[in-house]
Formats: structure tokens, sequence, C-alpha cells
């Protein structure tokens, strides 16, 4: 396989940030900023999609999930913190079942256990079907704005188009096809990591009882809630987002 794009800046204990479905390295813009004055920030593009749309896309979580370790391995990190992003939340819980040693603080943000989502506001199948009846650049008009309250008018909603201009419909549906067919739900007694658990309280991607089952299931875990936030909490509202999170990784 092709080598992935990754962001590595500033220096210190790695944090790794794993990004979601029409997803990009770019995705982290303030949280890069931020956390590189105090940690090594890892921001990979998954296959398929952002810096990395030239590499061959995957249908598997898991083969995402050692996309990363082989990433991560290439520059001889063995030892870090891991925050996934909704579809990218499914890869780091899986990355846990794979290699929980390497990680020290887990963080599972605007996600869930069931890749098949109960309760988003269509089925993956759906998603699926719309993809090939709309095309890509119509399925991307639709989909992304839905991640934040304000839609197509939050103010950070460019990076989401930035993100998404060069995904093609098969890495699209192959992520569909991904999450689909995931689920971690047995796994999740086995997480030793602590973990955050991040959600907004307005996310229709992934409603409470998602999260909620994260929190009650893994034993590690603390669920922190942002009030009058979408799914994309960290271009929402960035700043607290920020400070929420280094407070966990520093504690």
């Amino acid at each position: 396989m092709q080598e992935i794009y990754v962001d590595d800046v500033g220096k210190g204990f790695p944090l790794v940030l794993v990004h979601g479905f029409l997803g990009s390295s770019d995705m982290w813009k303030f949280q890069k900023q931020y956390f590189s004055k105090h940690f090594r920030v890892i921001a990979p593009a998954l296959p398929g999609f952002g810096e990395s749309s030239n590499v061959k896309s995957l249908n598997s979580i898991n083969d995402m999930a050692k996309a990363i370790l082989k990433c991560l391995e290439s520059k001889n990190i063995n030892n870090f913190n891991l925050l996934g992003h909704s579809m990218g939340g499914m890869i780091v819980q899986e990355i846990a079942k794979i290699s929980g040693s390497k990680i020290n603080k887990l963080v599972c943000f605007a996600t869930g256990s069931i890749g098949d989502i109960p309760g988003r506001f269509e089925t993956i199948e759906t998603s699926r079907e719309r993809l090939k009846n709309e095309g890509i650049k119509e399925f991307i008009k639709r989909v992304p704005k839905k991640w934040f309250i304000e839609e197509d008018k939050a103010k950070n909603y460019y990076l989401c188009e930035e993100a998404a201009k060069n995904i093609n419909e098969v890495t699209a549906d192959n992520a569909l096809i991904a999450m689909k067919n995931w689920n971690g739900f047995e796994n999740l007694k086995n997480i030793k990591n602590e973990t955050l658990i991040m959600w907004g309280d307005k996310d229709i991607s992934y409603n409470f009882d998602q999260v909620d089952t994260l929190n009650k299931n893994i034993p590690k875990s603390e669920l922190f809630i942002f009030n009058d936030c979408c799914h994309n909490i960290h271009l929402e509202k960035p700043d607290e987002f920020n400070q929420i999170l280094h407070n966990y990784l520093d504690k």
C-alpha cells in the first residue's frame, strides 16, 4: 500500500488525531495550531481522503486502523495519546483492540460502538444509495453541512469543503461499507485505557445513546457533553474543545 500523508508538527509526547468520513488532516487545523505548542501532533489523512486522495481507499475499519499503526511504526512512535472523530472514533477503538498497550490516553469524539449507526440522520445504506444516485459532488454538498448547527453557514464549514473536494465516489462508498460492517460493542469492556468521550448535544449523526453506551461499557471512561454543538465541535467551538482536551491529557 502507498504511504498516506501525515502532518507531523510540534515536539513532545505524541498526540495522534484521526479524522472521520469525508475528512482530511487539515480538519484539525485549530488543534494543530494549539496542541503543537505542547505535544508532537500527528494528523494522518486516511487512504483516499484529503491529502491522501491519491492513495487507494479501504473498505474495512480494521484495515484503516492498521494503516494508522503502520504510519506510526514508520515514525518509530510506539506510545501516544490517540483521538478519533466520528468514523475515526471507530478506527481508534479498533487500534485499542489491536495495540491497546501503545495508547496512553484514548479519546472517542462524536462516535459510537456500532458502525451502522442507530439514530443517524439517515441509515448508512440510504447514504450509499443516495451517493450512487446523486454523485459525489451533490453528496458532498448535502452531508457535511449536517455536522454543524449553522450548516453550510458555519464559520469553519469551509474546511469540510476543502477536505472533500478531491474525494471520489469509490472512496466515499468504501468508507460507508467499512462503517456498516464494523461493530466494536463487544470489545468495549476490553479497553483498558483511560478514555474521554466527547459529544455535542445537537449531534444528529450519533445520538446520546451511542456515547452513553461507550461511557457505560468502557471501564475507565468519562463523558463530556458540549452544549449547543453538533457533530464537529472541534470546528464549532475550537477554543473550548482544545481546553477540555488539554485538561484531560494533562491530568
